[in-house]
């Protein structure tokens, strides 16, 4: 460990436990006063990401948006990405794997993502994150602590160990009724899908539909133990 990141431990550590009590927007007030100039949002399009994007638009409309284009998401999510993007008149960044879907099934065989997801994953989103993110000293993103057991610690800012720069959460400790309520409250643009029981969105090869009573993230991988897509840690 770097002493860089000592240092970002000790000082986020007590950053972390001044947020705590914070709002959302007051988390993402002290994200663009400390890294207006490197700092950018990473989207999904999911039900906290457009919360997030609806909240900084309002705060800081310059700072950048990204979305990982894995090339096999659901029709909905791009023509969600397409109704925020006219909403609040921006363009997205787009960043796309370095492997086409048929220079992968070249080198790794058809569906890779039915016999090694953790593979698939790797090329079509840690490693465009990766990219991605070594342009900037911090990000944001929307996980929460109660979607799975792996985000129940998730601080509100943090150091990234897997990326090397600071990660903010504003949502970290907001329930999904919480998310639901600011969509609601401010006609915020959302994928439908939410509303046919896909609580949580992923490429459309890799995501189902949830039973009630199922965890949000059941639906994510079917048959397989895998929860995450590696890129949170």
């Amino acid at each position: 460990m770097s002493n860089r990141q000592k240092m970002a431990d000790e000082e986020l550590q007590e950053w972390a436990n001044r947020l705590e009590a914070q709002a959302p927007g007051d988390v993402l007030v002290n994200a663009v006063e400390n890294y207006a100039a490197s700092l950018i949002l990473a989207a999904s399009f999911g039900a906290e990401d457009v919360v997030l994007i609806d909240m900084l638009h309002k705060l800081a409309p310059t700072i950048p948006v990204f979305y990982l284009d894995t090339n096999i998401h659901f029709t909905e999510t791009y023509n969600t990405r397409d109704k925020l993007q006219a909403r609040y008149g921006t363009t997205f960044i787009q960043v796309q794997p370095q492997l086409t879907l048929t220079e992968q099934a070249e080198k790794h065989g058809e569906k890779l993502w039915e016999r090694e997801p953790n593979l698939c994953c790797e090329i079509r989103k840690v490693e465009p994150l990766k990219r991605v993110l070594s342009n900037y000293q911090a990000w944001i993103t929307g996980i929460r602590r109660e979607q799975s057991p792996t985000r129940a610690n998730t601080k509100k800012v943090e150091w990234d160990e897997k990326f090397n720069l600071v990660k903010f959460n504003p949502l970290a400790d907001w329930t999904e009724a919480q998310v639901w309520e600011y969509i609601h409250a401010h006609d915020v643009p959302y994928n439908p899908l939410h509303d046919r029981n896909y609580p949580s969105i992923g490429c459309r090869v890799c995501t189902r539909a949830v039973l009630p009573g199922q965890d949000s993230r059941s639906g994510r991988w079917a048959g397989f133990e895998k929860t995450e897509c590696g890129l949170h840690k």
